[in-house]
């Protein structure tokens, strides 16, 4: 290249621009500032759905009798919540229930979720049990009830074991999905540092699962209270599903509601006590 040339690139307005500047790092404020904006943002929308839902209800309830019978209506919903709080059924009720459910929850995610992850250590026992497990999980709930309350009564044990029923095989079929999804290559690569079966599965393929676990911890909420509210339809004198079944035989619709919103409410408290339960145990998902 020639001095004239070279001279001529070096004069060029491109050559002679400012190379741009690399973007500042995303500091930790900003990142936590974007999240609280985007989980508002998702709040409010969501609140307003449920306000517009509620306003729409209200207003075609207040317009036809039929409907306010069949349906209720927020209004006369809200009034059976604040008497039932008042005469103190709903905390009694809430507290019956909440117990079954936690029990049921605990003892069936236990039970399957060590049965799963043990499944892990033998693909022949695994092949062997699946028929069984598959033909577990077919039965509806609801047909066990009445074997359920001739083996344990009509007590708080008959409960808890509906709800144990209705939780178990789900925790063990999302535990065993877990462990056997653990990546072979690192399974490998244990082994050829000399770790044994059970170093892997205690440092490896317990760990791997969480995240399977506790998807299936989340959704076994759902499992556990419908167990335990099945157990009161069935059989019981206090309870929300024993509020349910009475107020609907009653025809007392908006007091039906009103459990049922009791229900919706213990279901999402059980379930935020689970995601938080993740965190704690997960922090790397907060990444």
């Amino acid at each position: 290249m020639t001095a004239e040339a070279g001279s001529t690139i070096a004069n060029s307005p491109e050559a002679s621009e400012p190379m741009p500047a690399a973007p500042a790092p995303i500091t930790a404020a900003q990142r936590r500032r974007a999240r609280w904006r985007a989980t508002g943002l998702v709040l409010g929308t969501q609140i307003a759905i449920l306000v517009a839902f509620l306003a729409f209800w209200d207003h075609m309830t207040a317009q036809n009798s039929a409907a306010a019978f069949m349906f209720g209506s927020p209004s006369a919903i809200a009034g059976f919540l604040v008497k039932m709080a008042q005469d103190g059924s709903l905390w009694r009720d809430l507290y019956v229930t909440g117990s079954e459910t936690l029990l049921g929850f605990f003892v069936g995610n236990l039970i399957g979720t060590l049965i799963g992850l043990s499944l892990w250590y033998s693909r022949f026992v695994s092949r062997v049990v699946e028929p069984f497990v598959i033909a577990i999980g077919s039965i509806p709930i609801i047909a066990l009830a009445p074997i359920i309350i001739i083996w344990f009564g009509t007590g708080l044990i008959s409960k808890v074991a509906m709800s144990t029923l209705s939780v178990v095989i789900v925790a063990l079929v999302t535990s065993y999905k877990g462990a056997i999804g653990v990546d072979p290559d690192q399974i490998n690569l244990m082994r050829t540092l000399g770790a044994s079966k059970f170093q892997i599965f205690r440092k490896l393929v317990v760990p791997a699962s969480l995240t399977d676990i506790f998807a299936g911890l989340k959704l076994t909420v759902g499992f556990a209270l419908i167990g335990a509210i099945v157990g009161e339809f069935m059989s019981s004198s206090e309870g929300l599903g024993h509020a349910i079944f009475k107020a609907g035989s009653l025809y007392i619709i908006p007091k039906v509601f009103a459990a049922l919103v009791a229900t919706i409410a213990l279901a999402l408290i059980l379930t935020f006590v689970v995601g938080k339960i993740e965190r704690l145990l997960m922090p790397w998902r907060r990444l």
